[in-house]
């Protein structure tokens, strides 16, 4: 299953590659999220050994709402931008005949998921970080701009948040303790450590120790953020006074307006509850991983 930009031709380069180690391949390409999700549950009946995907972050996200909790295996050949999950379990990147010789050996591990759950019943599983708060705002921005395409029009999104910077009323309820009402800047819910393309937001996490680590970020201050977002790269910037971690099974969080994204891409709107789900998807990853 194969997603835009580079990954047709990356698809074609690890299925020759898997042809060649003696693997037999169905190719699965949806016309669009849902056809692809349709296609993968198909296959998935049938009865496969494994499923691969071929994509950035947001193509996979759309494999682990089919695969959580289940017995079919995770294969990935990164071909996106972000390449989170690639960069938290060692995948190769640009060079799509070395990830299928990490699919082709077989090797798994069993990690964990974030489930989040809307008030209505909605489900969206996760793999790294789940965000609300000002980077929310930004993607939500950045979703509704038809003009200029790439990055540019995610950086325009952002330079018009900052402008508009405030701190935002969150609810926040951990596993069993009392509610805490508090003003955040962003909230972010870690499986992994990292999101937007290497940003280690939550540098403590463990993707198999049943607990999401939680960032809350309370500075409004323009200039602030603007300096903290350097060392967010390093994963420094929970020793900053502005920045809270926790550590949790599950939160409740509410806050009027903000959506959650996660994986980089929308996932459901708030009030929400996260949780992580230990054991909830098998992985194929390098064997030094």
């Amino acid at each position: 299953m194969s997603g835009h930009g580079n990954a047709p031709h990356a698809a074609e380069r690890a299925v020759a590659q898997l042809q060649r180690r003696g693997i037999d391949v169905c190719a699965i390409v949806g016309t669009d999220a849902a056809h692809a999700r349709r296609l993968v549950d198909e296959a998935l009946d049938r009865g496969t050994d494994a499923l691969v995907v071929v994509g950035g972050d947001g193509v996979i996200s759309l494999a682990l709402q089919a695969l959580a909790t289940g017995d079919v295996p995770l294969g990935i050949v990164p071909a996106g931008t972000g390449n989170d999950h690639a960069r938290e379990y060692h995948l190769p990147t640009g060079d799509p005949e070395a990830a299928a010789d990490v699919i082709a050996e077989g090797y798994t591990e069993t990690v964990d998921l974030g489930r989040i759950e809307d008030a209505a019943g909605a489900v969206k599983w996760f793999g790294t970080v789940m965000a609300a708060g000002f980077d929310s705002l930004v993607s939500d921005r950045t979703n509704r701009m038809r003009w200029p395409h790439g990055r540019m029009r995610y950086n325009i999104a952002m330079l018009a948040e900052i402008s508009k910077l405030r701190l935002l009323p969150f609810r926040l309820t951990f596993d069993d303790e009392p509610e805490i009402r508090t003003e955040l800047t962003l909230a972010a819910f870690g499986n992994t450590r990292g999101y937007g393309g290497g940003m280690l937001i939550c540098p403590g996490a463990d993707h198999a120790d049943g607990l999401l680590d939680v960032t809350m970020i309370t500075s409004a201050s323009r200039t602030r953020l603007i300096r903290l977002f350097p060392t967010v790269f390093k994963g420094t910037h929970v020793d900053l006074d502005e920045v809270t971690t926790k550590r949790a099974r599950s939160i409740h969080v509410e806050c009027p307006g903000i959506n959650a994204y996660a994986d980089g891409d929308f996932a459901l709107s708030l009030p929400v509850t996260v949780s992580a789900v230990p054991a909830a998807l098998r992985l194929l990853v390098p064997t030094q991983s």
